[in-house]
């Protein structure tokens, strides 16, 4: 079965959370934000530099769209994994919480460059890997239940 994908993205900023997301609906969602190491290229009003200066459990999708789309930054480590507007937001920390919990899809960023998404939407999932693709990311490949080595759903 496809849990996920995983690509390299090129090292460089702009509003790349954004464009591999482009399937996906953030504002309909609340966000579970791990609060990791991600910045904004320029801040004109000279205020935090931190694109997510803290762990946030239920940041509301419209705000997160508004920050990965309308800003550009360059991210180290992002943890993200959204959830229905209705439904508790926890941190799932392993596969086997994310299957049993409402997360509906998982995003982890790492070294600026290794993603990982997991989404239990099949359809969503094929959208988000076209779209990885179209973009021009580098060996995206499905993560299934026979290629799966990741033992925790964390960036660190």
């Amino acid at each position: 079965m496809k849990r996920g994908i995983t690509f390299k993205l090129p090292h460089q900023d702009g509003h790349f959370l954004a464009d591999m997301l482009k399937p996906v609906d953030v504002a309909a969602y609340h966000w579970y934000n791990g609060g990791e190491e991600a910045y904004y290229v320029e801040r004109k009003d000279n205020g935090d530099q931190s694109l997510f200066p803290e762990q946030v459990f239920g940041m509301d999708g419209a705000e997160l769209k508004e920050i990965i789309g309308n800003h550009e930054y360059y991210a180290f480590f992002v943890d993200l994994k959204a959830f229905p507007k209705d439904k508790e937001v926890v941190n799932v920390e392993t596969y086997e919480e994310y299957v049993s919990s409402d997360c509906q899809l998982v995003l982890l960023l790492a070294d600026s460059v290794y993603v990982t998404i997991y989404c239990k939407n099949q359809a969503k999932l094929k959208a988000l890997y076209d779209n990885a693709i179209s973009q021009g990311y580098n060996k995206v490949e499905y993560v299934t239940d026979d290629n799966d080595a990741r033992t925790g759903l964390s960036v660190w």
